[in-house]
């Protein structure tokens, strides 16, 4: 039997467009996280915020069940709902560079427990992140292409190869060598 060509939601039956769905289908699922997902009745969204979202005091995440960013930060519309949490909460941000920052680490889950935000400087903010292990540094980061390991071992091979030879082994660039080997880059190794 042959893979189907048409969205695997029951009774649909368009053509396949990404993720197993249709378009529609897959425009909610990336979304509202559910291809059957979307709006209840007009206004439904903001009062879900009001009514439970800014009511509950509980320690557990409360997870958003509507629309999320690219990187699965709970969206009311075009703004932040963490952010607008935090202003609920905590009153305007102290400067317009303070971020909504997550002391639970699952903001890219869709958390908005009013008790794990607080407003922090995009520094305290990428503090959290290596303590929360949500970091993209080093191997987790998307363009990486050396591991842990290769790096310790061009640090090790200072000294015994040239900067050319070594990026050449690594698939790297020779600035790239120079910079792992000062510490500039991967520093924390």
């Amino acid at each position: 039997m042959g893979i189907s060509r048409i969205c695997k939601v029951d009774g649909c039956g368009k053509p396949l467009h990404a993720h197993g769905y249709c378009g529609a289908h897959a425009h909610r699922f990336r979304r509202h996280g559910d291809p059957l997902g979307g709006a209840g009745p007009r206004g439904y969204v903001r009062q879900f915020f009001e009514e439970v979202v800014l009511a509950y005091d509980g320690d557990e995440c409360l997870i958003w069940p509507f629309s999320k960013d690219g990187h699965g930060y709970a969206m009311l519309g075009d703004q932040a709902v963490p952010r607008l949490i935090c202003e609920e909460a905590h009153g305007p941000a102290p400067t317009p560079k303070h971020q909504a920052a997550h002391s639970c680490g699952h903001g890219h889950m869709a958390c908005v427990t009013k008790g794990h935000l607080r407003w922090a400087t995009r520094t305290e903010n990428e503090a959290d992140k290596l303590i929360h292990g949500t970091s993209n540094r080093g191997v987790r980061h998307g363009m990486a292409k050396l591991t842990e390991a290769d790096v310790l071992v061009i640090r090790s091979l200072r000294g015994h190869f040239l900067q050319r030879e070594i990026a050449e082994q690594f698939g790297i660039a020779v600035p790239t060598v120079s910079d792992i080997q000062r510490r500039k880059l991967w520093a924390w190794l």
